[in-house]
């Protein structure tokens, strides 16, 4: 059944509130004609110790933690409740109890308030977010998207309009750095500290298995496997004694296959503005593997800065902004997906 509410006005600028809780960070932002006016993240340490998020745990987790934030976010931006035009909120993908928090949230608001709601595709706002800093890239422009749960080629021809060229077969990058990092005994979130001992370690020093895969789709199955059967051959205390070596060249090995593909996408379509976005996105090697990449084949290269690279509400707001000049709202009783189709 559809809700149709009859929306009160407000001005001809427009103020909005968005809330981003598909995972384990609960986060609100303030957006005022298309510019952040506040962008706020409360993260979950709780799962450290399971090495992995634990669903249970993030959903009550961001139930203790969205009302401070969202008060956090609507104070930076020196921003009253009547102020705001729509509510938004992530819609899908992510975990189910983590998303139905956030969705009944902006629900309750949009309702009490009388203004639109918004639902937003979590992926589609890490695109995106190469939009709220300048320079930002001019349409059409490619995204390699990368995090824990999802590796994509993105060709944007507008904001609403993108369309997915490329992505994993299996496993996605951050997995793939998270899971090899595990081997190495470092604890989660492994891929920040593989990153951290790559700078010191050499990234020609041991060599593992790429995939080959057609066209533009990826796969890190098997090299989690090759870094697997090539420690199981080591000596006790090899990895201890090579640790950075060993990231360095797990790291050189995932963005070299981010980057390949990339090229293969830049060169059967012809666009050569180029960004990356999401979580892995912070990722050093890979930031500087774009710069490098860019300024050899002639790009154009946008890199969101470290606080829009992982999960946050500041995409989730840009993105609906553009929702917003296009009316693009949905009823009350729309409700979150833990997977969702383009």
């Amino acid at each position: 059944m559809q809700t149709h509410l009859k929306y009160r006005v407000i001005s001809s600028s427009i103020t909005i509130l968005a809330i981003e809780s598909s995972c384990d960070e609960t986060s609100a932002s303030v957006c005022k004609d298309g510019k952040i006016a506040s962008n706020f993240i409360a993260n979950q340490s709780v799962h450290e110790q399971y090495g992995g998020v634990v669903p249970e745990l993030a959903s009550r987790a961001h139930m203790q933690n969205i009302v401070p934030v969202v008060q956090q976010a609507l104070s930076a931006a020196n921003c009253q409740l009547s102020s705001i035009n729509a509510i938004a909120f992530t819609q899908a993908p992510g975990l189910i109890g983590s998303l139905l928090v956030g969705a009944q949230f902006a629900k309750s608001m949009a309702l009490s308030l009388h203004v639109p709601l918004i639902g937003v595709h979590h992926m589609q706002a890490h695109v995106l977010a190469n939009l709220i800093m300048e320079p930002s890239p001019s349409f059409p422009f490619l995204c390699l998207t990368v995090s824990g749960g999802h590796t994509q080629i993105v060709l944007a021809r507008s904001p609403l309009d993108l369309e997915v060229i490329g992505e994993t077969i299996d496993d996605a990058a951050g997995e793939a750095f998270d899971k090899t990092a595990k081997l190495l005994g470092l604890p989660y979130p492994g891929g920040p500290l593989i990153d951290q001992y790559a700078k010191t370690g050499n990234p020609k020093a041991f060599s593992f298995a790429e995939p080959k895969i057609p066209e533009l789709n990826f796969s890190f199955s098997g090299l989690k496997t090759s870094v697997l059967y090539f420690l199981q051959k080591q000596q006790p205390g090899f990895i201890q004694d090579h640790l950075p070596d060993l990231c360095a060249s797990i790291q050189f090995t995932i963005v070299n296959i981010l980057i390949k593909k990339l090229k293969l996408a830049v060169q059967q379509t012809g666009i050569k503005q180029v960004c990356i976005a999401g979580g892995v996105s912070a990722n050093s090697g890979l930031r500087q593997a774009l710069k490098d990449a860019g300024q050899k084949h002639g790009w154009q290269t946008y890199v969101p800065s470290f606080e829009y690279c992982t999960d946050n509400a500041a995409m989730i707001a840009i993105t609906a902004y553009h929702k917003y000049l296009q009316k693009d709202f949905v009823d009350l009783d729309a409700g979150p997906s833990a997977r969702a189709i383009w």
